[in-house]
């Protein structure tokens, strides 16, 4: 794929990424703009959790892909832990290329149970204050390209300004 190609397909993503959260401000919003970045990342699994600031704890609030022993364990996640408790600390993108031979630490033992290998987390902000985190992730070891992770920053971005509302 051409740059100009990639850079067309990520202006798209993003204008249908900001009329659907524009279109629906609903809980369910969060849901398709999830299947909508799945799609465009070919992930099967992935998830949205929204941030409470001030007991800095995330909220699962969408979802796909996660089997349910996996739903118990990441329904909160206090900041700094895990992958996506680990992208809002650091204010930046937090991948592994496979889940299941991780020995780095960032990866929680029960994370293994998602069977899925190349993951990546980053986290939503808006206007320097961080609204929550978004994961994808694919069930064959991957290493996220900078142009991905800039696009799930981007399309992260999108939804905080969202939540922002």
């Amino acid at each position: 794929m051409t740059a100009a190609a990639e850079e067309s397909g990520r202006e798209k993503l993003l204008h249908e990424l900001r009329s659907a959260l524009a279109a629906d401000a609903s809980p369910a919003a969060l849901q398709r703009v999830l299947e909508m970045v799945l799609a465009e990342m070919s992930c099967p699994a992935g998830t949205i959790h929204v941030s409470d600031a001030e007991s800095h704890i995330l909220q699962l609030t969408a979802h796909r892909g996660i089997p349910d022993v996996v739903l118990e364990k990441v329904r909160t996640i206090p900041f700094g832990k895990g992958m996506a408790g680990i992208a809002v600390e650091r204010r930046e993108p937090v991948q592994v290329c496979n889940l299941q031979r991780d020995s780095s630490g960032v990866v929680q033992p029960g994370a293994k149970d998602t069977k899925m290998a190349g993951s990546v987390a980053v986290p939503m902000i808006a206007a320097d204050v961080i609204r929550g985190a978004l994961g994808v992730a694919k069930p064959v070891p991957y290493d996220f390209s900078d142009a991905e992770c800039d696009l799930l920053m981007a399309a992260g971005a999108l939804i905080a300004e969202h939540l922002s509302r």
